[in-house]
């Protein structure tokens, strides 16, 4: 079953938690889909009047933010240990050249690091715990944290759900042709969004 036609079978609070749950879990250091939750999510809202596209784009921002403050608590009381103990059970996420790559980025860019690897599927994983690890001072790393996940959290469900009510509009009037370019639309915006978080800060190429 696709996320969308599950996530239509559960009540409206249910898909807040959720969301919520699964970006905070994601932000915190475990690999999980939390933009497709969201992605889906808000793209349902646009079709269901039940689902607040507000309330859901505040459960994803506190979700994105409370996890990765937790994610810095854990790293920073974890420490290099516990990048090892992620190596061990997510060597595809936590591998040794991946850290090390992000640990140049860090070092370099500082907040921006943290602040545009929300928007990076990568970082979203690593930003927290690897801030704490680093012994990147809380206050920045909070605001960093804070100002990305509104941006990256409240940006999505916006794009997508506006998105989805112009798809259904034009679906209504021109068709498939209508869906099409409201898809591309969604598409090309997300994806300039991602091109330029990527631009300031380059983290997922090995080496500089």
């Amino acid at each position: 079953m696709h996320v969308q036609e599950w996530l239509e079978t559960v009540p409206a609070v249910a898909v807040y938690a959720l969301v919520g749950l699964v970006i905070g879990l994601e932000s915190l250091g475990i690999p999980l889909p939390g933009e497709i939750i969201l992605v889906s999510s808000a793209l349902l809202a646009s079709q269901n009047g039940e689902i607040d596209p507000v309330v859901l784009g505040a459960s994803a921002t506190a979700g994105a933010i409370i996890g990765d403050s937790i994610g810095y608590a854990i790293g920073r009381k974890g420490g290099r240990p516990l990048l090892a103990w992620l190596g061990n059970k997510f060597p595809k996420h936590f591998s040794e050249g991946h850290i090390a790559t992000a640990e140049r980025s860090f070092e370099k860019w500082g907040m921006w690091a943290v602040f545009f690897g929300r928007f990076v599927a990568l970082l979203r994983i690593f930003a927290g715990p690897l801030a704490g690890v680093l012994r990147m001072p809380y206050w920045k790393f909070l605001i960093a944290n804070v100002l990305g996940g509104i941006v990256w959290a409240g940006g999505t469900t916006a794009v997508i759900y506006y998105v989805g009510i112009v798809a259904e509009s034009w679906l209504k009037r021109f068709s498939w042709l209508g869906l099409v370019a409201a898809v591309l639309v969604g598409v090309t915006s997300m994806l300039v969004i991602k091109r330029r978080a990527k631009k300031a800060a380059p983290v997922v190429t090995a080496g500089e």
